[in-house]
């Protein structure tokens, strides 16, 4: 009978370390395939779901004359600037909410450029508000007495769709980002990665060297980037670096966000006013805001650039060509702004979409959510959703971008990705020694006793 129990309980054991190892073998397996990247493909600049916002096509349907841009309203729905009762009417049948007017988007922009035809005054910059129906002209700290009398003198000369501030601060390029390249004129940053089929690039700022500058990824020197090969500012401000093996390697789907976590970018996008976005910069991390406006223009001491996005994201020197992005959805990269992350400011982004279309290449997006749609998570862009609901993406790991990628061993050697698993194999094995002992020792003593009863 006593033999019989021991039987028993040597087989269970056998049994829970033979379960322990499968388990433990599954449960590796799972974190080494996790944290595998899902693959990635290149998405064109055209994919950006504009069709998925119903203000912008309400735009384009009644045209620039009937209205004067639209917006994301607090509780979500889309509003849309109207001058007359019939294009509210049919604002407001097609779901969405009418402001009615005075100024139509051709008296803004015809606004916008008298103030572009000015003598340019650096330290200046103005934007459509399109929830105020204005061009609101601003005038940091640099700019003199004389020349914000003069500037102002021009404003008040349009009439009212135009309307003057004042700024603390001052307007500038933001040198240096999310993750940071390194050159003999600066540290900016990159801001996505793109492709032109042949070969990969840093897509980031114009400003942050010309064409020839050569990028590293640390301080030494040692570990070559590339190469910037187009660069457009002022005017715009874009530029691309060209890697130098050719190929953005693992994770060029990613953007960092800091303490090696990264976002997952899924798709391409404009954003709409009262959107809220989020930007990533190697000085100042991730912070988030909401878009104020569109097609703003920023007179910097280099010069003037146009066509920028306009939010109250806060940035810092050092934060230049990082990324902005709401829900996963590349918008724009880093150019300059006013302000800081203590006191608050404003921050300028030129948009990836014209970038992307000047240059002729195409995000690289997660090969699993372009293959979804071609117009990924258009809700993150022109959602009929509340700003305050957006996030920045889903997450994923950041592999630096001198990274080559990690192979399925070197994950399985990792620590942190497998060791519950590996715990769960190593007492499992534990086990199974522990039990072939125990019984080799019984054996052993029961010969013992069968040889001196024999023998006796």
């Amino acid at each position: 009978m006593r033999h019989a129990r021991r039987r028993i309980v040597r087989r269970a054991t056998r049994l829970a370390a033979v379960g322990g190892l499968l388990l433990g073998g599954a449960m590796v397996t799972q974190a080494a395939m996790a944290s595998e990247t899902p693959g990635t493909s290149a998405l064109p600049f055209s994919a950006s779901g504009t069709s998925e916002n119903p203000g912008a096509a309400l735009v384009s349907q009644l045209g620039t004359a009937r209205t004067a841009g639209t917006w994301i309203g607090t509780d979500g729905r889309p509003v849309v600037a109207v001058t007359d009762q019939e294009a509210a009417a049919q604002v407001e049948s097609a779901g969405a909410r009418a402001k009615m007017v005075q100024h139509s988007m051709n008296d803004l922009k015809a606004a916008a450029s008298t103030l572009r035809a000015a003598p340019r005054v650096a330290g200046t910059a103005w934007v459509m508000d399109y929830r105020t129906n204005q061009v609101v002209v601003q005038g940091d700290s640099t700019v003199s007495a004389s020349d914000w009398s003069d500037m102002t003198k021009v404003a008040t000369g349009i009439g009212s769709s135009v309307r003057t501030e004042r700024t603390q601060g001052e307007f500038t390029t933001r040198i240096n980002g999310a993750q940071p390249i390194l050159s003999t004129g600066g540290r900016c940053s990159a801001g996505f990665n793109v492709t032109d089929g042949k070969s990969d690039f840093i897509l980031t700022a114009g400003h942050c060297g010309p064409a020839g500058s050569i990028w590293f990824a640390d301080n030494q020197g040692s570990q070559q980037l590339g190469k910037t090969v187009r660069q457009d500012f002022p005017g715009s401000d874009f530029s691309l670096v060209q890697y130098a093996s050719g190929k953005a390697g693992a994770g060029a789907d990613i953007v960092a966000i800091g303490k090696g976590n990264g976002v997952r970018i899924t798709g391409v996008g404009d954003p709409a006013v009262g959107q809220r976005v989020f930007r990533s910069g190697s000085t100042s991390g991730l912070h988030d805001g909401e878009v104020k406006g569109l097609d703003a223009t920023v007179n910097y001491p280099e010069g003037t650039v146009t066509g920028l996005i306009e939010t109250n994201v806060c940035a810092e020197p050092g934060d230049s060509g990082g990324p902005l992005f709401s829900d996963g959805v590349a918008l724009g990269v880093t150019s300059g702004g006013s302000g800081d992350c203590t006191s608050g400011g404003t921050t300028f982004f030129q948009p990836v979409t014209k970038a992307m279309q000047a240059l002729g290449v195409q995000m690289i997006v997660s090969k699993q959510a372009a293959g979804q749609s071609t117009a990924p998570s258009s809700s993150a862009t022109h959602s009929a959703i509340a700003p305050s609901t957006a996030s920045p993406g889903s997450s994923g790991p950041v592999s630096g971008l001198a990274d080559d990628g990690e192979t399925l061993l070197a994950r399985l050697a990792n620590p942190s990705n497998v060791g519950p698993g590996m715990l769960v194999i190593g007492g499992s094995l534990l086990a199974l020694v522990a039990t072939r002992y125990i019984r080799a020792e019984q054996d052993r003593k029961e010969y013992r006793r069968y040889y001196s009863a024999t023998w006796s």
